[in-house]
């Protein structure tokens, strides 16, 4: 019996634990979908959690700029430090991506340094020093 509600403690924590990491990162990824809103005039809120270790953990505070390109075209993206997309433009021509990136450098935020990003379930290499 005491095992058994243990069991029941330890799911109970997790389960609290995500629901917590959500609304963080839900947060924390609309803020950056009205950064990049202002900049771009339309943007989509992706990522709010990311599971590492084995724990779902909200996406980070920062912001850092890339872009990626997909079937669709160039999409503009504010990720957090470890590369999880929180914001996205829509699926772009490359200088119209270009145009938006240059935008958000113009304001203050940096470059994304690492060489793929997260987005929904699929991992993207950036594509942003490629193109410009």
């Amino acid at each position: 019996m005491l095992i058994c509600k243990m069991l029941i403690e330890e799911k109970l924590k997790q389960s609290m634990q995500y629901f917590q990491a959500v609304q963080i990162g839900k947060e924390r990824a609309s803020k950056a979908q009205m950064i990049l809103f202002k900049l771009a005039g339309f943007a989509m809120l992706t990522l709010t959690t990311k599971k590492i270790d084995g724990k779902f953990l909200p996406v980070g505070e920062e912001n850092y700029a890339a872009i990626i390109q997909t079937q669709d075209g160039f999409v503009t993206i504010l990720v957090d430090g470890d590369g999880y997309t929180k914001a996205q433009s829509k699926a772009l021509e490359k200088n119209s991506a270009l145009e938006i990136f240059k935008k958000i450098m113009a304001s203050g935020i940096e470059e994304y340094s690492g060489n793929k990003v997260e987005i929904w379930t699929e991992s993207y290499p950036t594509v942003q020093k490629k193109i410009s």
